[in-house]
């Protein structure tokens, strides 16, 4: 099967990735076999190829935002059965044992993996992942929309979670990509006032067609006050700025697994009157389970620009470069 690997990582331009043939991938007991249908091209995939993050497989395939269809079954697999269709996501295994697994916060779980990290993932025609971490997908949307929801859309429903918005309170998100384009659509169905600062004339211009209610520039200041913000891209300098932003008591959740340094804050200016930090670290199974709900009652619409498999470090140029509106997908 043809597979993407990150030979040695590093910045786009030095092609980290190469195509490579390799054999399909035998399912372990609990595992299923995956046929790829759709993967979508997360910022996390840019980290792991150029190596913000460290490596953990050598070698490793990226992709961890897969729909795909189940064609064959490691030993023990009842859960699914073949032709079933099926997402793979960023977590793909906890201890369920440990102190955070036992309280419900098990992607804080010392002992977690995951897909296109810890194991190969979806920049490939076949992948596998473990039964219980395979999620049933909605109906109504076809695989190149479904894609971008098992990770962009579960991690940004957490940071809403994390980021406590009141209820008809004033949301500001930071930066306009993937991950943000479907928090703001969640956001909005519950009937927060979302504001938008990122850069770009055309992610401004999707923010403001698909509801918000302001959008300008990634460092200005919004129009209002804001009641809670949530940072997607990875750039620490915004940080002051958003806690700038918000009014008193309120919430910035941090939504990426790497962020570039944070300038020195000053408390009265950013911290004082109640305001807080808090990061996002992952998502649980029942984080998703319960955005894919939402999105089986609320239609979300998805900017997917479509890569094929083969162009896969153009894609991943084009995320680095800030060229991409939505969340790009790759088809198999």
């Amino acid at each position: 099967m043809r597979a993407w690997q990150v030979r040695q990582p590093g910045p786009i331009p030095t092609a980290p990735l190469s195509l490579a043939t390799v054999p399909v991938p035998e399912p372990g007991p609990g595992e299923l076999l995956v046929g790829v249908r759709a993967c979508g091209v997360c910022r996390t995939d840019l980290h792991v190829t150029e190596g913000d993050l460290p490596v953990h497989r050598p070698q490793v395939t990226p992709g961890h935002e897969v729909v795909g269809e189940v064609v064959g079954l490691g030993d023990g697999v009842t859960s699914f059965a073949l032709g079933d269709r099926v997402g793979v996501a960023w977590l793909r295994h906890t201890c369920g044992s440990c102190r955070f697994c036992l309280r419900g916060q098990e992607n804080l779980c010392p002992a977690s993996r995951y897909t296109g990290w810890d194991a190969d993932g979806g920049y490939a025609e076949y992948t596998t992942v473990p039964a219980g971490f395979a999620l049933p997908l909605p109906p109504g949307y076809d695989d190149a929309t479904l894609a971008p929801l098992l990770c962009a859309g579960i991690i940004g429903y957490r940071a809403l979670l994390r980021a406590e918005v009141p209820e008809k309170g004033r949301l500001g998100i930071y930066g306009f990509g993937g991950s943000a384009h479907l928090t703001a659509q969640v956001a909005i169905a519950q009937g927060a006032e979302v504001h938008v600062m990122t850069r770009g004339e055309r992610a401004r211009d999707l923010a403001l067609s698909l509801g918000a209610a302001s959008a300008q520039g990634p460092a200005d200041v919004p129009p209002v006050a804001l009641d809670a913000a949530i940072l997607f891209a990875p750039v620490g300098d915004l940080v002051l700025p958003a806690l700038a932003a918000l009014d008193r008591g309120g919430t910035l959740a941090i939504a990426g697994i790497h962020l570039s340094d944070i300038p020195a804050l000053n408390y009265q200016r950013h911290l004082f009157q109640e305001r807080q930090v808090r990061s996002v670290t992952s998502n649980t199974r029942a984080d998703a389970h319960a955005f894919l709900d939402f999105a089986s009652r609320h239609r979300l619409e998805v900017t997917t620009p479509l890569y094929p498999l083969d162009r896969a470090d153009v894609a991943l140029a084009d995320l680095s470069a800030g060229r991409i509106s939505g969340a790009a997908v790759l088809t198999v």
